[in-house]
């Protein structure tokens, strides 16, 4: 082990539990903080299973000041901090504006704050592509401006990328924010994937779900947009070329001193796919054919988006390796997986 502690907060749900694996197989010890509100606690069984090593975990709601002081007190060992805990989905964010103001921008300024009292000197950030809002030029760049995201998921990466710029220049603290475009996909052991409580928010589980039978049909909001197909256009990165992401940020700032303290990269293929597209690909993968209907467009979401991955390709050293056909196997092999399993727990 090279005793570095790592905290993963959100480190039960869909990233950070395939981030937990990725770190423990570097040989970080790691720590996990989750409230469990959409996730499950069965995953830190399931990560055992892969790795060998059972994480550290405590249930803590992050928006709790005193309880997060308490967590952090009682582990003043921590070398890092990877922030995914956040309510993530576009279309809720935008029903719901007040929720996703209140839990992502408070759970961040309260990691900040015991941050900065029990001296934490590295973050890395779950951010995304959506404080890019509606991008005039393609491939985006970390230099592309961002401009009034379309939902308040996207709203609240911006201002949460806006505080801990702030905090890292006044403070000294190291930081990285990592701008995931779509990740999508499972493990390829189908031990952990994308498990929701509740209704997904993505095309590639919506589409499984549907394939599997739980649902009867899948909506493609809008076909009258600026594309090719008129469907709108997504950089879709698996969740393990993603989680190797992070291991790439956090060894750039536990072993780089000369780095500015406050960084962005863009997380993605480079290469954009429409709704049809990726309908069109998994009907190929998995020799079935989709129950779809066009209906129309969807408030919050931007037209298309695909990345310029050079500079994290160029600093971090890091590439996706995976390809679409990867993605999309894995998501169905996961969902066939679960889905087996939750009949045998209703026989």
């Amino acid at each position: 082990m090279n005793n570095k502690i790592i905290l993963v907060t959100g480190g039960t749900g869909y990233i950070g539990s395939h981030t937990v694996v990725e770190l423990q197989k570097k040989g970080y010890d790691v720590i996990i903080v989750d409230n469990l509100s959409t996730s499950r606690r069965g995953v830190i069984k399931a990560i055992q299973k892969i790795t060998g090593i059972t994480p550290q975990f405590e249930k803590v709601d992050l928006c709790d000041y005193k309880k997060t002081e308490v967590f952090f007190k009682k582990h003043k060992n921590i070398s890092a901090i990877i922030h995914f805990a956040a309510f993530k989905s576009v279309g809720e964010s935008v029903e719901k504006p007040l929720k996703y103001y209140n839990n992502n921008l408070i759970s961040l300024i309260n990691i900040l704050n015991c941050a900065e009292k029990f001296n934490i000197k590295r973050l890395v950030f779950s951010s995304s592509c959506t404080v890019y809002g509606q991008p005039d030029k393609l491939p985006i760049s970390e230099g592309s401006p961002t401009k009034t995201a379309l939902s308040t998921y996207g709203r609240t990466k911006q201002v949460c990328e806006e505080i801990i710029n702030s905090v890292s220049q006044k403070n000294n603290i190291k930081s990285i924010s990592l701008r995931y475009f779509n990740a999508a996909g499972a493990h390829e052991s189908s031990l952990i994937g994308e498990d929701f409580i509740g209704t997904p928010s993505y095309l590639i589980p919506f589409i499984t779900q549907t394939a599997i039978g739980k649902r009867k049909y899948l909506s493609v909001f809008g076909n009258d947009y600026d594309t090719p197909d008129g469907t709108c256009i997504r950089d879709y990165i698996h969740v393990t070329d993603l989680a190797k992401a992070h291991i790439a940020a956090i060894e750039r700032l536990l072993i780089k001193n000369d780095t500015k303290n406050y960084e962005v990269f863009n997380i993605g293929t480079g290469t954009g796919y429409s709704v049809l597209e990726i309908i069109n690909t998994f009907e190929k993968v998995s020799g079935q054919k989709l129950n779809y209907k066009i209906v129309k467009r969807r408030p919050g979401d931007v037209e298309k988006i695909w990345a310029s991955t050079k500079y994290a390709n160029k600093e971090l050293k890091w590439k996706a390796e995976k390809k679409l056909d990867d993605i999309i196997s894995s998501a169905w092999k996961w969902e066939k997986k679960i889905n087996k399993k939750k009949e045998i727990e209703h026989e």
